[in-house]
C-alpha cells in the first residue's frame, strides 16, 4: 500500500536552515507530482510547494518563495523541502502528499518549530 514516510522535522533559531524528507512506497514514484503542505494550530492545511513527477516543474506558494526549495530523487523515491531562512511563522506540521488514481495520500507528518 502506498506509504509516505516524513523526517527531517525539529527546533531551529529564526533566520535557520532544515531539510525535510519524505520516503515514498507502494507505487511508482516518478509517475507522481509530490507535494508538500503544511498546518499550523489553530490554521487549516496550507499548500507550501509541488513538484511534478519528473521534477522539471515546481511551484511555491508566496509565503516560502525564495526560502523553500522542494526537490525529489526519483531514484531514491524520496522528494526534499530545503527550508532557508526559517521564520516563526513556518511553524507547522509538515506533511507530504500525493494523488492517486483520485485518492490522495498522507504521511503522518513531521513537526518544524522556529523559535528562539
Amino acid at each position: 500500500q502506498v506509504q509516505l514516510v516524513e523526517s527531517g522535522g525539529g527546533l531551529v533559531q529564526p533566520g535557520g536552515s532544515l531539510r525535510l524528507s519524505c520516503a515514498a512506497s507502494g507505487f511508482t514514484f516518478s509517475y507522481y507530482d509530490m507535494k508538500w503542505y503544511r498546518q499550523a494550530p489553530g490554521k487549516e492545511r496550507e499548500l507550501v510547494a509541488t513538484i511534478t513527477s519528473d521534477g522539471g516543474g515546481t511551484n511555491y506558494a508566496d509565503s516560502v518563495k525564495g526560502r523553500f526549495t522542494i526537490s525529489r530523487d526519483n531514484a531514491k523515491n524520496t522528494v526534499y523541502l530545503q527550508m532557508n531562512s526559517l521564520k516563526p511563522e513556518d511553524t507547522a506540521l509538515y506533511y507530504c502528499n500525493t494523488r492517486r488514481l483520485s485518492t490522495n495520500y498522507w504521511g503522518q507528518g513531521t513537526q518544524v518549530t522556529v523559535s528562539s
